[in-house]
């Protein structure tokens, strides 16, 4: 009987096995629900927008905007006589304004002298809105009108899954950054580059595949068959493209393995996400610690270790929250100028954006309450204006 009560208790389970078939099953079920969400022929696409967010992305009055499209340059009105503006009529507008203009005034291209951004955003504990904030970064700055690449250099490719790309359906062998960056035949990078539905954005998608890089480091590293130190690999391959981008977005992986070490040395500056929160704070504590440490070691070989700017941003942030206002309070005290001013607030207007696979920049406004997604709205656009603005402060911009 008793044999009966503890059945499966005294029998071994193979941790392998069971992992595996869990794995295999939880992929077939998201599979399926992701059909059921997007059909197999679905594509994602951005919405439209309102004439104040167009004239907002352009840098202009939506009272020159009217004037504009009422010349021929945007879209044709509704049948209420109001006009919602695609992404394609934003970049057109943009376009015809810079014509007429001082050159690069209305389109914000890197100019002669001017060198290549790369932001690699990061930190190493879950839930501290990482990938959210690459993701929305990435889209606020190409619907500003500046060429933006993003990599998702996680392996579990959350960043992928948001800008449609599936890393189980959709991301094949060498068809991540790994495949540019492996020690033996590496693809040109260019072949790896997709475009997405956002105009002037486009994407390295990431899958399981980024972790052979991991493992391949440390025997190239023993066997001295590396040409190039793994930490200045992806710094190499992005010199091939820089001439089509202004601007890189690269969302590291949740650990501080050699795929992040690869993209600091490749950053120009870097965005550490942080969760307001006492075991959060305390985690990042230890983080920062073994980074400086393994920074060290690299700058002794070489490696790139200094950069434009450094920024700690606050998410997730919710300023009603007392203990979470005294620890945003704390870090300022010590990290002083290098917090972002603005935090990114807490918000269920992009979680549940999130659960379908979506931003906060391609749901509707009417999805939600008003109120709670103009709140959201409005501190992601003070968090990434602030970012705008350090990356025009380095090329000398005003």
């Amino acid at each position: 009987m008793l044999q009966q009560r503890i059945h499966g208790i005294d029998e071994q389970e193979h941790l392998p096995s069971m992992l595996a078939a869990d794995a295999r099953e939880l992929a077939h079920q998201l599979q399926e629900h992701q059909k059921k969400i997007f059909s197999p022929t679905a594509q994602k696409t951005m919405r439209l927008f309102s004439p104040a967010e167009a004239a907002a992305f352009i840098g202009i009055g939506e009272g020159y905007l009217r004037q504009i499209a009422s010349e021929g340059h945007g879209p044709q009105p509704l049948s209420n006589g109001r006009r919602m503006y695609a992404v394609e009529d934003i970049e057109r507008i943009r376009r015809v304004l810079d014509e007429g203009s001082k050159a690069g005034k209305y389109l914000p291209h890197r100019r002669a002298g001017e060198k290549l951004q790369v932001i690699s955003v990061m930190n190493f504990k879950g839930g501290s809105g990482k990938t959210t904030t690459a993701a929305h970064l990435s889209q606020y700055l190409a619907l500003r009108g500046y060429r933006v690449l993003a990599i998702d250099l996680d392996p579990q490719a959350s960043l992928s899954a948001l800008f449609g790309h599936q890393p189980e359906l959709d991301v094949g062998e060498a068809e991540t950054l790994y495949g540019a960056i492996r020690y033996e035949n590496p693809r040109p990078v260019a072949d790896i580059v997709r475009s997405t539905y956002t105009t002037n954005l486009h994407l390295i998608p990431g899958n399981l595949e980024l972790m052979e890089f991991e493992h391949e480091t440390p025997k190239a590293m023993i066997g001295g068959s590396a040409e190039t130190l793994f930490f200045a690999r992806i710094g190499e391959v992005l010199t091939t493209i820089e001439s089509f981008y202004d601007i890189v977005v690269i969302d590291c992986p949740p650990q501080l393995g050699f795929l992040t070490m690869s993209a600091l040395c490749a950053a120009t500056s870097v965005l550490i996400t942080v969760h307001p929160q006492m075991l959060d704070v305390m985690s990042m504590s230890q983080f920062l610690s073994m980074t400086s440490e393994l920074m060290a070691v690299v700058e002794k070989a070489g490696g790139r270790t200094s950069y434009d700017w450094m920024r700690y941003l606050v998410t997730r942030f919710e300023p009603n929250d007392g203990p979470q206002s005294q620890m945003t309070g704390f870090m300022r005290a010590i990290f002083g100028n290098r917090m972002l001013l603005n935090a990114m607030v807490k918000s269920t207007a992009i979680s549940d954006a999130g659960v379908t696979k979506q931003t906060l920049y391609e749901v509707e406004r009417s999805q939600f309450i008003r109120g709670t997604y103009d709140r959201a709205m409005e501190s992601l656009s003070l968090v990434n204006a602030e970012i705008e603005e350090m990356i025009r402060k380095v090329w000398g911009r005003k």
